[in-house]
C-alpha cells in the first residue's frame, strides 16, 4: 500500500472523508433552513435583517459608517458615485472598546459617541457594521446577545445598541438614524455596487475568514416566524456556522469536545481558517498514536499543543519550503503523510463550503437567466489565502449549481463590511 493509500485508509477509518454525499447535505441544509425561517427547531437561527436590497443607493449622498468585529473599531464617511464606486473619507481606526478591559455599558455608549460626534454634522444616517450576536429589530436596532471576540463589557448584554448611541449623543443626535447589520449582511450588500452598472437577479453574502457565515436574500412570505411581514423580500443571516449536519469525524469530536461550547458552532469547527490547524493535530496526534509516524516525529507531535492552520497550509503550499515540518525528526514518509492529511483537510474545507454557498444560491431561487445571474460576493483571509482552497470550492460550485441551471458570479469587494453598512444606512430609512 502506498503512502497515500495508508494517509486515505486512516481518515476513512476516523470517518473523514472528502467523498460526500453533496445532495444529502444540501437536503439537510434546506431543512435546517426551512426550519430555522418559521420558528422550530433548528442549528440554523435565519435571522432577518430588515433590509430590503431592492432600494436604490443615493448618489452623492454621505453617510457615517462604524464597523466594529474583533480588536478594531473604525469610523468613516462613505458615498456612492453614479457608477456605485464609493469613496471612503475621513478613516479613523482605533482599537474595540472592551478589549483591554472591563468597560460598562455607559462607558462603551460615551466612547462611541465621542467617536461620532466630528461626523455628526456632514451626513444624517449611520450604518453600524456591529459583528456580534444581535437580535436585529424592524426599524434598524439591535439588541446585543452575547459577546465574542474577548470583547468585555458584559453590561451590555441584552440592552439596544443602537438606540444606547443615540441617547448617548443628546439632543445633538436627535436627528440621526441608526441601522445595524452584521459583517455577513454587509458583504451581500457590498454587492450592490457591482449591481449599480451589472444587472443581477439576487445577492448572496459569504464569509470564510477565522469563521464562517452565509447571507442571502428570502422572500418575506417565507419568513413565517415573524408576523406581519409585507410582501417583498429581506436579507436573512443565516448563521451557517452553527448548521449542525455535515458528517462529522472522529477528529472533529475530539476538537469539539476541547473547546469552551462543544456544541456550538459545529461547522465553523470543521471548516474555518480558526480550526483547520486544529483539525490537523488531532489528526497527527492520534495517527502518532497508532504508530504511523516516525518514532522521532511521533514524539514531537505528541508534545505539541497548538498548531496553526497556517503552519499546516504553509507547508501543503510548499513542502520543500522552510517550517515546522521540515525539521530532521521528520522522515519523507512522515511529510508525504501530513502533505496528503493537509490537503485533505483543505478539500474537505473547500467542498463543505461550496455546499454551504449552494444552499443559499439554490434557496433564494436566483440566477435562472444568464442575462441576469446572481452575484456571490465571498469575503476572507482563509477562502483566498488557503492554498487550492478556492479553486476547489469553485470547482464543486460548478458541478452543483451548473446541473441546477443557476447562473452566479463570484465577486470580491474589498472594505465590504465598511461598504455594505453604507448601503443598509442610505437605503434602510
Amino acid at each position: 500500500m502506498n503512502l497515500k493509500s495508508i494517509a486515505e485508509k486512516f481518515l476513512t477509518d476516523n470517518n473523514f472523508s472528502t467523498n460526500m454525499d453533496t445532495d444529502a447535505i444540501l437536503d439537510s441544509f434546506f431543512e435546517e433552513m426551512n426550519s430555522g425561517l418559521t420558528g422550530a427547531e433548528s442549528s440554523l437561527q435565519m435571522i432577518p435583517s430588515y433590509l430590503d436590497i431592492e432600494k436604490k443607493v443615493p448618489v452623492d449622498k454621505p453617510v457615517i459608517v462604524l464597523d466594529a468585529g474583533g480588536t478594531n473599531f473604525r469610523v468613516c464617511l462613505v458615498s456612492f458615485n453614479a457608477d456605485g464606486v464609493p469613496t471612503i473619507s475621513k478613516f479613523k481606526k482605533r482599537q474595540m472598546p472592551g478589549i483591554d478591559k472591563e468597560i460598562t455599558k455607559d462607558e462603551f455608549f460615551k466612547t462611541v459617541a465621542e467617536v461620532l460626534l466630528p461626523y455628526l454634522p456632514q451626513a444624517d444616517n449611520i450604518g453600524f457594521c456591529f459583528s456580534y450576536a444581535t437580535e436585529i429589530t424592524p426599524n434598524g436596532d439591535g439588541k446585543l446577545l452575547n459577546w465574542s471576540k474577548e470583547v468585555k463589557i458584559p453590561e451590555l448584554v441584552g440592552e439596544y445598541v443602537g438606540s444606547g448611541i443615540i441617547k448617548a449623543l443628546g439632543k445633538v443626535g436627535e436627528n440621526h438614524n441608526i441601522v445595524l447589520l452584521n459583517d455577513t449582511i454587509a458583504t451581500l450588500l457590498s454587492g450592490k455596487t457591482i449591481g449599480f452598472s451589472s444587472h443581477y437577479s439576487s445577492y448572496i453574502g459569504f464569509i470564510l475568514g477565522t469563521g464562517t457565515n452565509t447571507a442571502y436574500v428570502e422572500a418575506n412570505a417565507n419568513i413565517k416566524k415573524i408576523s406581519g411581514l409585507t410582501d417583498g423580500t429581506q436579507a436573512v443571516n443565516v448563521e451557517s456556522g452553527c448548521f449542525s449536519k455535515a458528517p462529522k469525524s472522529n477528529f472533529d469530536d475530539a476538537l469539539a469536545a476541547k473547546t469552551e461550547s462543544p456544541e456550538a458552532y459545529k461547522f465553523e469547527k470543521m471548516i474555518s481558517g480558526a480550526y483547520m490547524g486544529s483539525i490537523g493535530l488531532e489528526i497527527l496526534q492520534q495517527a502518532a498514536k497508532e504508530g504511523l509516524m516516525s518514532e522521532e516525529a511521533a514524539k514531537e507531535i505528541l508534545n505539541w499543543k497548538f498548531l496553526s492552520t497556517k503552519d499546516l497550509d504553509d507547508f501543503v503550499g510548499n513542502p520543500s519550503e522552510d517550517g515546522i515540518f521540515n525539521k530532521p525528526i521528520f522522515s519523507e514518509d512522515d511529510k508525504q503523510l501530513i502533505y496528503h492529511w493537509g490537503a485533505a483537510i483543505t478539500k474537505r474545507s473547500a467542498i463543505l463550503t461550496a455546499i454551504n454557498i449552494s444552499a443559499a444560491a439554490i434557496k433564494c431561487g436566483a440566477g435562472t437567466n444568464p442575462l441576469t445571474p446572481l452575484c456571490i460576493n465571498i469575503d476572507g483571509s482563509t477562502f483566498y489565502k488557503t492554498n487550492h482552497l478556492a479553486s476547489i470550492a469553485e470547482e464543486y460550485l460548478r458541478r452543483i449549481l451548473d446541473f441546477r441551471g443557476v447562473y452566479y458570479r463570484i465577486t470580491k469587494i474589498d472594505d465590504s463590511p465598511i461598504i455594505g453598512a453604507a448601503i443598509a444606512g442610505l437605503t434602510h430609512f
